[in-house]
């Protein structure tokens, strides 16, 4: 392995004495490299990937770029660290020996949209952070946490794009599953514990630093459609409740987090600049930088200068409300509104001309790449940049923590109706079409045909309007409402034998008529048939109560405020809601 060729770590200089002498030698070409976090794919460091342009890993790195989003995964930690490793030798290849940083979107749950998270795979499995705020401890999410920070260091994963803390008071927006949910003191005490499990006490070597997102909060979308399109780039306050948004950045601010990430939407009808806020200055350098006091690394979100017309929509940059500049302009503004990072861009050239052009002063760069470094002397990668690949080996779905995943599972199943069915009784005859045979064995008698069954399972999913352009069709949007034929087949189950509906929430359903039809409706933020199992029958107990109000009607969405929680009227079932055995 090639060893770094300055020493950056002696011990005798401060991190502070440390960051100005490093950046006291480094040319503009490698500082503005470090001003962009870019895509990632785990494959040989010379091969061509084709995303965002045909480009080698390599080619990055020898432009300067040591921040990347590891997008995607390999089978096991062994090959996760070696490959982690060959992409560190590449780098400290360069004279100054700069190590690669590297972070993820979340990893240890059941979602699998490549834009937002990925499936565990080889890391340990548990439900969504929906389900995490079902269970509602603080001490658990800690864990969970903790057991990231174990999981992601072991393979050199040292930031996590994560926890977001954005507020869903807006029920159809498509990314609610992996938020803390509607509450805002809720999502504040659980995003404090996420950030301590994740960094610790203080940011350190043994930390992953976290970049809270969305800032200043996602939740209130236009009609719950997501700025990652066009057609959902406005953010509306109707009931000028940004405030209420704000608490769970605040408090986790407060936490220490140590970077923070804005969202792609643009605000509209507020005191703010009515651009996405990534070019946002009154929010970045006004609010978050001179009203909260923070000094930390701000990354936008990913795409926000360079479109790519091959791609389609996954190529069109969300430069919302400054959609007619060049590339070079966005990058103006967003340099102008205060963030340190371009999040997925590679465009090095764009901001060296904004430099040689006298657009951007090169003291305007060294103040960003001075975060950056902190950042990066802080976490220790410069005294150790490689991991040990049988340490990961051991330590990625170690069997504790794939455990303490699965307890999770069980304990945020949510219990929202039982007239006595549940727990059901062993040797039962069970119609259960979405259930494996294996996962039934020792427990039931699996049949086909409902009128041969003492009981039903049915399992089911909340409903959303599919798209079919582009990348909109990983995202869940539109109504809440489960489609007429998909009622009466449930119902008619329903009617031939004692059922139970398992309906796993990525975001509110409308599940009122299915609510009186069932003999019991569970819900699930994220489960495996080995915990839904144990809790159907017995050897566990759900534990959840709702992360959100479950609303009666698309009408009641329709017509409540998208910024303030807990506006619908008359909802089916209220938030804290969880019935035990």
């Amino acid at each position: 392995m090639v060893e770094a060729q300055y020493p950056y770590q002696d011990a005798g200089l401060s991190v502070h004495q440390r960051v100005e002498d490093l950046l006291s030698r480094m040319p503009l070409a490698d500082k503005v490299g470090l001003m962009f976090h870019t895509i990632a794919v785990p494959a040989d460091v010379d091969a061509v990937v084709p995303l965002f342009g045909e480009r080698s890993l390599r080619s990055l790195v020898d432009k300067g770029l040591r921040h990347f989003n590891v997008l995607g995964s390999l089978p096991d930690g062994r090959s996760f660290a070696q490959w982690h490793n060959s992409v560190q030798s590449a780098a400290l290849r360069h004279p100054l020996g700069i190590p690669v940083t590297f972070s993820s979107d979340p990893r240890h749950h059941f979602g699998d949209n490549p834009l937002t998270q990925m499936m565990a795979g080889p890391f340990s499995l548990w439900p969504e952070p929906l389900g995490l705020a079902a269970i509602g401890s603080a001490d658990r999410v800690r864990e969970f946490a903790d057991i990231v920070r174990q999981e992601y260091l072991a393979v050199g994963i040292r930031v996590a794009l994560h926890p977001q803390l954005d507020v869903a008071t807006e029920p159809r927006w498509s990314r609610i599953n992996t938020t803390f949910g509607e509450d805002a003191e809720l999502t504040s005490r659980l995003g404090v514990a996420y950030v301590d499990g994740l960094q610790g006490a203080r940011l350190g070597a043994d930390s992953v630093a976290a970049m809270v997102k969305h800032f200043p909060g996602g939740g209130p979308q236009l009609d719950g459609n997501d700025p990652h399109f066009g057609w959902g780039r406005e953010q509306v306050y109707p009931g000028d409740n940004a405030a209420y948004h704000l608490r769970p950045f605040r408090a986790a601010l407060d936490a220490g987090a140590a970077e923070v990430m804005p969202y792609y939407g643009m605000p509209v009808g507020t005191d703010w600049d009515e651009v996405g806020f990534g070019f946002n200055k009154s929010v970045i350098t006004g609010l978050l930088r001179d009203e909260l006091g923070f000094d930390g690394i701000v990354c936008t979100d990913w795409g926000l200068v360079s479109d790519h017309p091959d791609l389609g929509d996954l190529g069109v940059a969300r430069a919302w409300g400054v959609e007619h500049l060049g590339p070079a302009d966005r990058a103006l503004r967003v340099i102008e509104a205060g963030a340190d990072q371009f999040g997925g861009e590679d465009c090095t050239e764009v901001l060296l001309g904004l430099v040689r052009d006298g657009r951007v002063s090169e003291s305007r760069i060294d103040e960003s790449v001075r975060r950056l470094l902190r950042v990066t002397f802080t976490l220790g990668l410069f005294e150790h940049p490689f991991v040990d690949e049988e340490a990961a080996s051991i330590t990625l779905g170690r069997s504790d923590f794939r455990d303490a995943g699965l307890a999770a599972q069980r304990d945020s199943l949510t219990l929202l109706t039982n007239t006595g069915l549940l727990p059901l009784a062993r040797g039962a005859k069970v119609f259960a079409p979405q259930i494996s045979a294996a996962a039934l064995e020792g427990h039931a008698t699996r049949v086909d045909d409902p009128a041969a069954a003492d009981v039903a399972v049915l399992r089911i999913k909340a409903p959303y309007e599919p798209r079919t352009e582009g990348m909109a069709a990983l995202f869940h949007h539109g109504s809440l409402e489960f489609a007429a034929e998909e009622v009466r087949r449930i119902r008619a189950v329903c009617a031939a034998v004692p059922t139970v509906i398992d309906v796993y929430l990525d975001r509110p359903a409308v599940l009122t008529p299915l609510a009186g039809a069932a003999a019991a409706l569970i819900a699930n933020f994220g489960v495996s048939e080995r915990a839904l199992i144990a809790v159907l029958f017995g050897a566990a107990e759900p534990r959840g109560t709702l992360p959100f109000d479950l609303p009666r009607s698309d009408a009641a969405v329709a017509a409540s405020r998208t910024d303030v929680a807990f506006d619908t009227a008359d909802p089916l079932f209220r938030f804290g809601h969880g019935l035990r055995y």
